[in-house]
């Protein structure tokens, strides 16, 4: 079912997608290097060419690598946790029942189809029975955290005082990945992807039985271009400045009229909220006005629709189909559907995570991994320290804001401390579209229930399960799942070098968000402000310009090159988590020369581990998705550009002119 997510910097800002083999002693991955590639030319393939040139997509993924390798890892062993609850007799009721009976009931798919459209009508028909602006408002309300609406709700730590939770509006309703699918009319794959979500929705309109699908299907899209023609860009969304607009709800009625707001929050569980912040103060005007101006059944064929495709998972074989044949083989180039089983991990794992993480972590985290990531955060940050007293471009006076930053910095590794209650919610066996349903609108109330109240610092963001980590720039806080701290980012038996070149390197990264074109707009308290001078501010907006103009170099597809200021962000935490990493890692060996293990120095270890980590292989039409949506460079320039800009790199390797990656000392850019 679909999980609601804002910006990047709204929710979280983390790490992202990128594969491995078995490792050796020394935590590399020999086998899978390129002997006939340099170092010195490409890092990314002499490191991963030979597993590129042996591997293939497997036929149910849209891409394959490093976190995808270890995210199966993860469903495998959540899915034997969760196997072995659904076989057992358990008291009806407790945690552990309901995770049983809900990954049970998702998998049972004859009893899926032989229920057909049964579980889907009610919902149908309230949908049918809207006769009024008002009533629509309600039934807004009452879907939110169910079904992307046009003008979706959240509630997160208000950016001028992160002390407290504020409601906020955000963008959404659209059923193709990003704004540019809809607008850029020329682009090739663009029209491809169009065309297959009209034939998907004329499919789903089909198979409710609706009247006349094919015009139903242009109808929907003809809502979906004008509001895309509302949404900010990508690049917009990134500026927590513009994105913060607090005003009433009077206030808000009054700019954007058509949508009765008192009416939607009220049903949304917000009625007691006077102020929110207005994310794209604009795309909500404009979507405001198209809720009065679109026919009333024009949106109700639009909201059937969008409930039929949330609710495919659920939903009888042809749904189920006809849903893969465009989000995954349109969309992402995807051959087959992954196995159900971890459909179903995906569904519990959004339902009743940390009830499934807190088994997870007593069977598959050892406290002295949590003790071994201390000790690595310990040196990163004091990396981080040194390295920051010893910027040229930066004045002392914000220097000393910087050092207060980092000083605050709070690290969660593993798994919450205090985990979340789940008995108000119900899960009946046999019932698998209404445990999605309630389980959406459990946690939308969770997150309701935190308007106008103190943030809970303890809370977490991500499951223990999840392969990935983030920073919060409201809470300055950084955050390593247990499910990331495994090969080939964290191995206790690997060596140093590689440790830190790899898990370090990741560390580093969500260190570096604080400090990154987003993250740097935000002080040591998650205060929304502006706490560097003028001229240093210049000077960090004219390092990542550069930084902008060398990753838009890069062409990942033909006739597509990356968008440098979308992932101008990530690129940032890339370049400085590597560059702290190192130091990290230098600082680590207190003194002593590191030891030449298989051939190879610990510099060099270090860098090859770094690109190992971001081993990866991806089909076209998943690239495509990708660069149009996604603020991470894809993994081979995120290996690359990193290390090109490194004085390691280069003394390593020895790197000399005709190399070609070799950059001049004087054009490396050095930010943190």
């Amino acid at each position: 079912m679909k999980t609601l997510r804002l910006s990047t910097l709204a929710v979280l800002v983390h790490l992202a997608t990128a594969s491995f083999a078995a490792a050796p002693v020394a935590g590399l991955d020999r086998p899978g290097f390129d002997p006939a590639v340099r170092a010195q030319d490409d890092l990314f393939h002499a490191a991963n060419g030979g597993w590129m040139k042996t591997t293939e997509i497997p036929a149910d993924k849209p891409e394959y690598g490093s976190f995808i390798q270890l995210r199966d890892l993860s469903d495998q062993r959540a899915r034997a946790i969760v196997e072995e609850l659904a076989k057992q007799q358990l008291k009806p009721g407790s945690v552990e029942q309901k995770v049983g009976a809900f990954y049970a009931t998702y998998l049972d798919t004859a009893a899926i189809d032989k229920a057909g459209l049964a579980p889907i009508k009610p919902a149908l028909a309230e949908i049918d029975a809207i006769k009024t602006p008002k009533e629509l408002a309600t039934w807004l309300g009452k879907v939110q955290g169910r079904i992307e609406t046009p003008v979706q709700l959240w509630v997160m730590a208000d950016f001028k005082n992160p002390t407290m939770n504020q409601a906020l509006t955000w963008q959404g309703g659209l059923g193709l990945p990003d704004r540019d699918y809809y607008l850029k009319k020329e682009e090739e794959r663009f029209v491809k992807a169009r065309a297959a979500y009209e034939t998907y929705l004329t499919t789903l309109a089909t198979l409710a039985g609706l009247k006349d699908p094919s015009d139903a299907a242009k109808r929907v899209m003809a809502i979906e271009y004008r509001i895309a023609e509302a949404h900010w860009d990508k690049v917009e969304n990134r500026n927590p400045v513009k994105i913060y607009n607090p005003m009433t709800v009077t206030e808000l009625a009054k700019a954007a009229p058509g949508l009765d707001w008192a009416t939607f929050l009220q049903a949304a569980h917000l009625g007691q909220v006077e102020r929110l912040s207005v994310s794209q103060p604009s795309a909500a005007t404009a979507i405001a006005k198209l809720y009065g101006e679109v026919p009333l059944a024009d949106w109700k064929l639009y909201f059937k629709l969008h409930s039929l495709d949330d609710a495919a998972p659920v939903l009888p074989q042809a749904f189920r189909d006809a849903r893969f044949a465009f989000r995954g083989t349109a969309l992402t180039g995807a051959k087959e559907q992954k196995p159900r089983w971890q459909q179903g991990i995906t569904e519990v794992n959004g339902a009743l995570g940390e009830a499934v993480g807190q088994l997870y972590v007593a069977k598959h985290f050892p406290p002295e991994y949590k003790a071994r990531m201390q000790e690595l955060v310990g040196n990163l940050l004091a990396s981080y320290k040194e390295s920051i007293d010893g910027l040229a471009w930066m004045t002392p006076a914000t220097k000393a804001q910087a050092q207060d930053k980092l000083s605050k910095y709070m690290t969660k590794i593993g798994y919450p401390d205090q985990w979340r209650d789940y008995s108000k919610l119900e899960v009946r066996s046999g019932d698998a579209l209404g445990n999605a349903q309630r389980s959406s609108r459990f946690e939308w109330d969770r997150i309701a229930a935190k308007a106008g109240k103190k943030v809970d610092r303890a809370e977490w963001g991500m499951t223990p399960q999840t392969v990935n980590a983030y920073y919060n720039p409201s809470l300055n806080e950084i955050v390593f799942p247990a499910a990331i701290l495994q090969p080939p980012f964290f191995d206790m038996a690997a060596d140093d070098a590689v440790n830190y070149g790899a898990i370090g390197a990741v560390i580093g990264h969500e260190i570096s968000h604080g400090f990154d074109d987003q993250g740097s707009q935000f002080d040591g308290e998650g205060v929304l402000r502006n706490w560097w001078t003028d001229d240093d501010r210049k000077a960090f907006e004219a390092v990542g310009s550069k930084l902008v103009a060398q990753y838009e170099s890069y062409e990942p597809l033909p006739g597509k090159h990356l968008n440098g200021k979308l992932t101008l962000g990530e690129n940032i935490a890339d370049l400085s988590g590597l560059q702290i990493a190192y130091k990290a890692y230098q600082r680590s060996l207190k003194g002593q020369p590191a030891p030449v293990i298989e051939g190879y120095t610990g510099t060099q270890r270090f860098f090859l581990g770094w690109s190992q980590a971001w081993r990866e292989k991806v089909r076209e039409e998943r690239a495509m998705q990708l660069l149009t949506t996604d603020p991470h460079s894809p993994p081979e320039f995120r290996a690359n550009g990193a290390a090109v800009n490194h004085d390691g790199f280069h003394e390593a390797f020895g790197t000399k002119v005709g190399d070609k990656m070799f950059k001049a000392p004087e054009d490396r850019i050095r930010i943190w």
